[in-house]
């Protein structure tokens, strides 16, 4: 078995997922810049929780993990101000502004002269404005996006039973890989790229699991066509709770996925500071190491009572990949790789002692 070669059409779930009644609803997006050159990278983080409005978690949000693990959070109050595509990715959420009319895709110089606080993504662009009045710090970006990677051949990151929605929440790699072009200035400190490392993802449904763990990196040591996503989490199905997770990896057009509906996957996550995972599919298997000695920031994520501190990151995590094929009776390596520029997060609770399923 050798990994599958990728698809280049749009990944499902692309669009927004609301369906314009449900009270208890949020749905949230990710999009990731990485800086080799810097050392550095942007994560932004968006998130529209009881759309319906009027409802005490009603409002909309955008977080920002930039340079040194540095943290920026606006929130938005008005729904109204928040639109999504139904069909495709695109979206985008107006703070302050003159503008009066229905939010929309509006033009980069408009939105740049008239939007003072907010953004607006799709697949292949995406800019923003935020000011926090209280500390002063701000962030203001324009870039475009070139899609490499989508997810595999065409297939939603949770498998089909996600197309059912009794899983809680849905999650989605919208890009795994892609480059990025343009400029992000953070409180002054202005950064200039050219095809860099960009990625994507979503999550929706009512609230985050009730626990979970991440791994992402795109910006590998020496291979540039390289993308790895994992994660894992304990969730809910109907009326019962599971743990499950997943990796994976994108490489020189193959995509070599191991999940629990394909093989076995197997984890040891400490509350902090160190992530491991091993799996099989057929005749792979993949080893997967994160470690950090950065303290990691906490960040908001929507839970049941609302966008409120539920997670950890650091984008400065050191990552070990070893993929490896079982050939004539013994395993051969395919593919080792390194990054010192890892996303490494986790999330909910509790995290009193090391997770381990084996």
């Amino acid at each position: 078995m050798v990994g599958s070669r990728v698809s280049s059409a749009p990944t499902p779930h692309s669009g927004y997922h609301w369906d314009g009644e449900s009270r208890k609803f949020f749905e949230g997006w990710y999009y990731r810049v990485t800086l080799p050159e810097a050392g550095e990278t942007f994560a932004f983080m968006y998130s529209i929780e009881d759309p319906i409005g009027g409802e005490s978690n009603s409002g909309g949000g955008a977080q920002i993990l930039g340079p040194r693990d540095e943290y920026l959070c606006r929130t938005f109050p008005d729904v109204s101000k928040f639109w999504g595509w139904k069909k495709g990715l695109g979206l985008g959420h107006w703070g302050q502004t003159s503008l009066t009319g229905p939010p929309k895709l509006i033009d980069r110089d408009t939105f740049e002269a008239e939007v003072k606080q907010g953004y607006q993504a799709t697949a292949t662009w995406h800019q923003g404005q935020l000011y926090d009045p209280g500390s002063g710090h701000h962030c203001t970006w324009q870039y475009t996006i070139e899609p490499v990677y989508g997810w595999g051949d065409r297939q939603s990151t949770a498998g089909w039973l996600s197309f059912l929605e009794i899983f809680e929440p849905g999650w989605q790699i919208l890009m795994a890989h892609g480059w990025a072009t343009g400029w992000i200035d953070w409180n002054g400190e202005r950064y200039e790229f050219n095809r860099v490392p960009a990625y994507g993802e979503k999550n929706w449904g009512r609230s985050f699991p009730q626990k979970w763990f991440w791994f992402n990196c795109n910006s590998f040591d020496g291979e540039p066509n390289l993308a790895l996503t994992a994660g894992g989490g304990r969730r809910q199905v109907l009326s019962w709770m599971e743990s499950v997770a997943m990796v994976g990896i994108h490489h020189e057009g193959r995509f070599y996925e191991f999940v629990p509906w394909n093989g076995t996957v197997t984890w040891e996550i400490a509350p902090w500071g160190y992530w491991k995972m091993q799996a099989r599919s057929g005749d792979l298997q993949v080893t997967l190491t994160g470690t950090t000695d950065e303290p990691g920031t906490p960040l908001r994520a929507p839970t049941r009572e609302g966008l409120v501190f539920a997670c950890r990151d650091t984008m400065k995590g050191q990552v070990h990949l070893q993929l490896k094929q079982r050939r004539q009776g013994r395993y051969e390596t395919l593919l080792e790789a390194t990054s010192s520029q890892c996303g490494l997060e986790v999330g909910g609770g509790p995290w009193n002692e090391t997770w381990i399923v084996d």
